[in-house]
């Protein structure tokens, strides 16, 4: 028995692997006794299962398998629940024991019998439930099945289908009611002040959008902005924010271990605990304010949409958002969001890891000017364009949208240049929010991680300084965290030592005093 154990169980069964010893005992047997019915009773006995090996592997059953996940995208931790229904398409009998597959976080596979008990015109129903503590997006699935011939003789274990994709969003964290949100009427909206007859000189204006009346239209402001600029005389109006998610390797990255390490098979993102920090908050923010009526605009470090780079945005390059179906797009692109950028750093903190796959279904092959998953910009001949964060798109983008509502930055490490060419986007917003997630530096800071404690010995601690400093020269209302600092406590410092105004003086400023030039 001990033998017959032993033997591959993928290409006969015991009952296979005796018929093939038989088979050899009777051919020598026959070459022994000289005995030709011995020979045709080896000869038949070799046949056999090899036709029945043959016939399980080219006669495949086949079935119908439909999948449904409700929720049909789950929040981190949250239980889905998995519904699978099996229908046979082709003729056959017999029971078959079936396997989901499922990456290794959810555990072992559930089996199932097929045909269920309670099976109901020729199709089979199963349930079960996955929970995930991490966002991303799962293959769930194939359904396997092993088939045998009608004989016994052969087994092939095979894939029924080709499974699905679970996206599992960030869990947005329920931040307290702060001075950003502002003073807000019933249905959401913020009055504003605008003179009874507006000259031409006071009429604000907008770009032009799909729907707009070619009436509205106003040719000066056209003439001088480029493009379609309309009339906008509202007496109400829709609150908006803008938040630049910064998705830099390099700004994330830094830190010895930060990013997580490659053993992860199941999932392949490019992130780090600062990074997951702050993919958290931008979930958070963004339901805080799409609770408020807010509409939103994401966007990355270089003016582009914040999800053009995700693999679960169901509309990558769409930057505004708005109502509950935009907070449920924008939850979609964060699943499975990921640091992009110079991939140098990796390398060097992962050199261990150079020849597994994991390594190398993240290291892409050079594509001409073709951006990629380690891009923030287009490479030229190999050598991106490194001067191109916070440049003039992002600007343009910012300008765009002119003291609209609060403009808030989620950020990594920055260096002083990088702070210097942010620094005039506050001029942008009605108000304007920077949170900097940067590396604990010392056991102290460490114990104190709610915000920073500065250390005038250190010079990292000193180039922080700097970092947040110019920034709130430049006008941002900036702190400083940890990925240990609570996301309620670092919405709540915004409010602490006069950091925010009433969003309604805000509004009127916006609508009343004269923009600087």
């Amino acid at each position: 028995m001990a033998l017959v154990d032993r033997l591959p169980k993928h290409l006969f069964t015991s009952r296979g692997w005796g018929l093939l010893a038989a088979g050899v005992v009777s051919l020598v047997c026959a070459y022994i006794m000289g005995r030709r019915d011995l020979l045709t009773l080896a000869v038949f006995l070799f046949i056999l299962p090899l036709v029945a090996l043959a016939g399980v592997r080219v006669l495949k059953p086949k079935f119908q398998v439909y999948r449904e996940f409700n929720p049909s995208t789950v929040e981190t931790s949250t239980a889905t629940t998995v519904r699978l229904a099996v229908a046979r398409s082709t003729f056959s009998t017999g029971h078959v024991i079936m396997e989901e597959q499922l990456p290794p976080r959810f555990g072992d596979p559930p089996a199932f019998r097929f045909p269920a008990r309670s099976a109901t015109g020729g199709t089979s129903r199963y349930e079960y439930h996955l929970r995930s503590g991490k966002r991303g997006q799962f293959r769930i699935g194939p359904v396997t099945a092993e088939f045998s011939d009608p004989f016994g003789l052969s087994l092939r274990r095979h894939a029924i289908d080709d499974g699905d994709l679970l996206t599992v969003t960030p869990a947005a964290v329920e931040l307290p009611v702060t001075g950003l949100a502002g003073a807000r009427g019933n249905d959401g909206v913020t009055a504003t002040r605008i003179r009874a007859n507006p000259s031409d000189d006071d009429i604000m204006t907008r770009e032009y959008r799909h729907g707009d009346p070619m009436r509205r239209v106003h040719w000066p402001a056209t003439a001088r902005h480029g493009q379609l600029m309309v009339r906008q005389e509202e007496s109400v109006t829709t609150p908006e924010a803008t938040i630049i998610l910064d998705q830099r390797f390099a700004a994330f990255a830094s830190g010895s271990g930060s990013v997580f390490s490659s053993h992860d098979d199941d999932s392949d993102l490019v992130t780090s605990p600062n990074f997951e920090w702050v993919v958290t908050a931008a979930m958070s923010i963004s339901a805080h304010l799409a609770e408020r009526n807010y509409s939103l605009r994401v966007l990355d470090a270089f003016g582009s949409p914040a999800f053009i780079r995700s693999p679960s945005a169901p509309d990558p390059g769409v930057e505004e958002f708005s109502g509950a179906a935009g907070l449920h797009a924008i939850a979609e692109g964060l699943a499975a969001i990921e640091l992009s950028g110079p991939k140098h750093h990796w390398v060097d903190h992962h050199r261990a890891g150079e020849n597994s796959p994991e390594h190398s279904r993240r290291t892409p092959e050079p594509s001409g000017s073709m951006p990629n998953r380690f891009t923030g910009a287009s490479e030229v001949h190999g050598q991106e364009n490194v001067d191109s964060v916070f440049d003039d798109r992002l600007m343009d983008k910012l300008a765009a949208h002119r003291l609209r509502g609060p403009l808030l930055a989620l950020l990594g490490n920055l260096t002083l240049a990088e702070a210097k060419a942010l620094a005039p986007a506050a001029g942008y917003g009605a108000n304007a929010f920077a949170i900097v997630v940067t590396d604990p530096q010392s056991s102290t800071e460490s114990r104190n991680h709610e915000f920073r404690i500065p250390d005038s010995r250190n010079p990292d601690s000193r180039n922080k300084d700097d970092v947040l400093e110019t920034l709130r020269q430049g006008g941002w209302k900036a702190v400083s965290v940890t990925s240990k600092t609570p996301l309620t406590a670092a919405w709540s410092a915004f409010d602490e030592g006069g950091l925010l105004v009433a969003a309604s003086a805000a509004m009127d400023v916006r609508r009343g005093a004269a923009v600087p030039r």
